[in-house]
């Protein structure tokens, strides 16, 4: 998988994808990130990318023409399966899109910034629109390497032990049960007895039982779902 990161503050994403699991999926092969520098595609001796929003108000507007320029150019390269923007009113991110966006091709990603982009390129040039919370960033670069991340930590080889991901929070639409690991008693404080008693099935159910019982305490919305 390849996904090509478009942003006006590259800088913001040098850190995320030159360590740990995003490094490794890179290293071996399974997932190519690139980031472009969209004033690149600026407009004038400028390099300009935003302009003020028509109707007057305060904020300013990335504009269609760098941001065409730069989606074109990459399509023209190679096939692409999605064009995402990270924005406050889009889709809630959940593990469910991860899934999906995992099984996919290549992906391109748009960060937004300033007062956002363009509603034309969003009209016919974007096909998912993803917000990780009810909040505002700076920009969507953040988002963008957190959809990257979840994305890529999904990919066949990435994780040593393929089936951790599949035992993740919201996977199953719970959240994850706790763990423990040594000592098994710590100032007093010791591991549940059934973690200990090798009855593998009874561990199973143990935990799913427990996945539940966090799930009802800390997220029942999720459980509308399950």
């Amino acid at each position: 998988m390849r996904i090509d990161i478009i942003t006006v503050l590259p800088e913001l994403l040098e850190g995320p994808f030159s360590h740990s699991i995003l490094q490794r999926a890179a290293d071996k092969g399974l997932a190519e990130i690139h980031v472009h520098h969209l004033r690149e595609y600026g407009i004038g001796k400028h390099q300009q990318v935003d302009d003020y929003q028509y109707g007057g108000g305060a904020g300013m507007v990335m504009q269609c023409e760098p941001l065409v320029a730069c989606i074109e150019k990459l399509q023209s390269q190679r096939t692409y399966d999605g064009v995402l923007f990270m924005t406050p009113d889009g889709k809630q991110y959940k593990q469910g899109d991860a899934n999906a966006l995992s099984l996919l091709g290549n992906l391109i990603i748009i960060c937004g910034h300033y007062k956002g982009i363009d509603q034309r390129v969003r009209d016919h040039w974007v096909t998912h629109e993803y917000s990780i919370g009810d909040f505002v960033l700076s920009g969507g670069e953040l988002a963008a390497a957190v959809i990257a991340d979840s994305i890529i930590r999904l990919l066949p080889g990435v994780l040593n032990n393929e089936t951790s991901a599949l035992t993740d929070s919201f996977q199953d639409n719970l959240l994850a049960p706790p763990v423990y690991s040594r000592p098994e008693d710590f100032r007093g404080h010791k591991v549940p007895e059934i973690l200990l008693s090798g009855n593998l099935k009874a561990i199973e159910l143990w935990r799913e039982e427990q996945a539940y019982q966090r799930t009802k305490s800390r997220r029942p919305d999720l459980l509308e779902d399950f």
